[in-house]
């Protein structure tokens, strides 16, 4: 799967794996103590909806643009809204924000942000960008690799992994890297984006994550239209690591509102593991 983030930036998945960072990030920042947030394949920060990587898919028309026009949208896409307005000066939607510029707009004094991107011209313009950020590191590296190396022992962690998926060991790497990460900090969070393109390759993901990282997940499913052609994107999911139960419901409502209204015979699911 090619996935060259600028021909899907403020696509459907954007706007549910976004609308749930900002949740999730609320609600750890309600907490005490400081929190170190490693985003393993961070890309460039913001995305420039007018170029012609947008211009030929479409995706962003039929994702944030429909959003922002929303009137019956849930309150849970309240914070990415109010992100998108503010980048765009209140007007037409031209440039879409990654979640480097979400992340990084959160912190607290005392947060820390590592973003970390590998491919050089798209970490070029990652650093730029948060060169004004307080707390933000960014490092050209393999973010699975830095995101066990950085991970703290101690302390609260949020590790988000939403990688490209072009290389056939993403899966298993995704596993590696939170068995790890859990094993160094078990108190450690993740958020995880992985597309929906048929059930069989998703479930074995599900068993291997359950077999070796043994933690507590949610699993939350948006199923754009049926799962009936393997070759396409049909939908995505998120798997959240160290979950409250409570956040249940805002991924129910940032789902379920996105695949009834922006799919086609759209379902949602959210379950534990």
């Amino acid at each position: 799967m090619n996935y060259r983030h600028a021909f899907h930036a403020g696509n459907f998945a954007d706007l549910v794996k976004h609308a749930a960072l900002t949740e999730i990030m609320a609600w750890l920042m309600a907490r005490p103590g400081p929190l170190s947030v490693i985003d393993t394949h961070a890309g460039r920060g913001v995305y420039d909806l007018t170029g012609p990587e947008a211009r030929k898919s479409g995706e962003a028309q039929a994702g944030i643009v429909r959003l922002m026009a929303a009137a019956d949208a849930p309150a849970e896409f309240a914070t990415l809204a109010s992100a998108v307005k503010t980048l765009n000066g209140g007007g037409a939607v031209r440039r879409y924000p990654g979640s480097p510029w979400l992340i990084a707009q959160a912190l607290r004094v005392g947060d820390s942000y590592l973003a970390c991107e590998l491919r050089p011209d798209e970490h070029a313009a990652l650093r730029d960008l948060m060169k004004p950020k307080r707390n933000v590191r960014t490092l050209c590296a393999d973010g699975y690799e830095a995101a066990v190396a950085q991970t703290p022992a101690e302390g609260r962690v949020l590790v988000l992994i939403d990688p490209p998926f072009e290389l056939a060991d993403d899966y298993r790497r995704i596993v590696e890297t939170l068995a790890s990460v859990r094993h160094g900090n078990r108190d450690a969070a993740a958020l995880v984006w992985l597309p929906l393109k048929d059930l069989e390759t998703f479930d074995a993901f599900l068993r291997d994550l359950e077999d070796e990282v043994r933690a507590t997940a949610l699993v939350a499913e948006t199923r754009m239209r049926p799962l009936t052609d393997p070759s396409r994107m049909n939908g995505c999911a998120l798997v959240l690591i160290g979950a409250p139960a409570e956040m249940a419901a805002p991924l129910e409502s940032i789902c379920g509102w996105t695949a009834a209204t922006l799919g086609e015979r759209g379902e949602a699911r959210v379950y534990s593991l």
